[in-house]
């Protein structure tokens, strides 16, 4: 009896010896009738409970489970079909969307500004296939509504700069202003809301090799993809004016605006409230108007709550309010009101008041009209502690938001003193933060850009 109970157990225990080394496998040969079966099989043995109890109906269970063991799969093949099953299975999917979709084509997307190789940024040919001369006056609405949704921030502002032919070369003022945005504090996420407003077609396709808001700003009649224009030559003004114009529609559509571009002339202001205008001496230079503004901390923390139209200066007088301060073009915020929209308009149609005058002096001889007052339209003057520039330098490094090249008469002097600039910036982040502090930072410029003697 003894010897019957060990032979049972022996045969227990070959059962279950069986039954542990008994294992399904995908890439066992199975026929298809016999599939669902084995699967219900493999799920009855999962639910299963560890151990059978010593029984003649768990024998019998153990005895049939034996009898249906499946083959097994030689070693190594394990590695090796999963591997090809997974390269068949995706040359599969790709050969059924290329029958369905036809053949794909990818369109690089152009990368948003910075110096090309510097930032890893490769020059992008324009597969879009758009050219300047495809656009024209017709639609325009269309577009800038089309590249401002994409562009503007939540409360609607856009940050705007103009490109021309003469500014658009590789190592050129346009590059070192986008250079400014990836070394600042808190600015290289302001590159998304940049739109650059090309004057001509080489302007155009070189923004659309390193940005991603480019707008084509055409004006009839003109050309500009031929060089600089001279300042003050009949299609400058036009094209100035043209730029106003654009910019009151921008407001009519319910944008915001930073306008940061290059101020071709330097003005020595002086005012004169008894004439209710503002005199000035004007040294006209062949100069474009483009960025040439370096941006170093986000600006908008400094801008005034309450104003409708704020404005950078050559030079500051202490007060925001004072309107003798003398103003510089190059750098403005505009909100979008009916105010702004009424004073634009004003500006704009004033040009017929004073022909053959710049839209920098027609504001300084419209500013003091009472019109300005009637309207309300409040305006101020933006200290140069904050947005400083070649004629008033930014003091203090832990405050400067932007540095203006103004005050500058030729492009290389203007590209070196650029450069100095922002290699003064690097090397005042580049210090500790107990040594920022201290405040012993300073700008060696300028040094090639001067003033024109009177």
């Amino acid at each position: 009896m003894q010897r019957k109970e060990g032979e049972e157990e022996e045969e227990n225990e070959e059962a279950e010896e069986k039954e542990e080394g008994t294992s399904f496998s995908i890439f066992a040969p199975l026929s298809p009738l016999r599939l669902n079966y084995k699967v219900a099989e493999m799920m009855k043995r999962s639910s299963r409970p560890p151990s059978l109890p010593s029984s003649s109906f768990g024998r019998l269970l153990m005895d049939a489970s034996a009898d249906r063991t499946p083959r097994t799969v030689p070693r190594g093949i394990h590695s090796v079909v999963p591997a090809f099953l997974l390269l068949a299975l995706t040359s599969l999917v790709c050969l059924l969307v290329y029958l369905v979709s036809g053949p794909i084509e990818f369109s690089p997307r152009p990368a948003a500004g910075g110096l090309l190789g510097k930032f890893g940024i490769e020059m992008k040919e324009n597969a879009s296939g758009l050219s300047f001369e495809s656009f024209g006056p017709d639609h325009e609405d269309a577009r800038i509504r089309s590249v401002f949704r994409r562009a503007a921030t939540k409360d609607k502002t856009v940050i705007l700069t103009t490109l021309s032919e003469a500014w658009a070369v590789p190592g050129s003022v346009f590059e070192l202003f986008l250079e400014s945005f990836h070394n600042g504090v808190n600015t290289h996420k302001l590159l998304d809301h940049l739109v650059v407003i090309a004057l001509d077609s080489n302007a155009f396709a070189r923004c659309l090799s390193i940005h991603i808001h480019c707008l084509p700003l055409v004006t009839e009649g003109i050309d500009f993809s031929g060089g600089e224009k001279f300042f003050m030559s009949h299609d400058y003004l036009k094209m100035m004016w043209r730029r106003i114009d654009f910019l009151r529609s921008v407001l009519v559509m319910g944008y915001n605006f930073v306008f940061t571009i290059e101020e071709a002339s330097y003005q020595k202001a002086t005012c004169s409230r008894q004439l209710g205008m503002l005199a000035s001496t004007t040294w006209k230079l062949p100069n474009q108007k483009d960025a040439d503004i370096l941006w170093l901390r986000n600006p908008f923390p400094r801008f005034y709550l309450n104003a409708d139209f704020q404005i950078a200066c050559d030079h500051f007088l202490g007060s925001s309010l004072d309107f003798e301060n003398r103003p510089n073009g190059g750098f403005a915020y505009v909100r979008s009101n009916n105010r702004t929209i009424a004073f634009y308009e004003f500006w704009y149609s004033s040009r017929e008041l004073y022909p053959e005058h710049h839209d920098q002096d027609v504001l300084n001889y419209i500013k003091y009209d009472s019109f300005i007052a009637e309207i309300g339209l409040r305006i101020r003057f933006l200290n140069t502690a904050f947005f400083g520039g070649l004629c008033e330098p930014s003091k203090d490094f832990n405050k400067v938001c932007t540095m203006h090249a103004n005050c500058c008469v030729g492009l290389s002097s203007k590209l070196h003193d650029m450069r100095i600039m922002l290699e003064d910036w690097r090397k005042f982040m580049s210090l500790p933060p107990r040594e920022k502090r201290l405040q012993l930072s300073s700008w060696r410029v300028p040094q090639n850009c001067s003033l024109p003697s009177e």
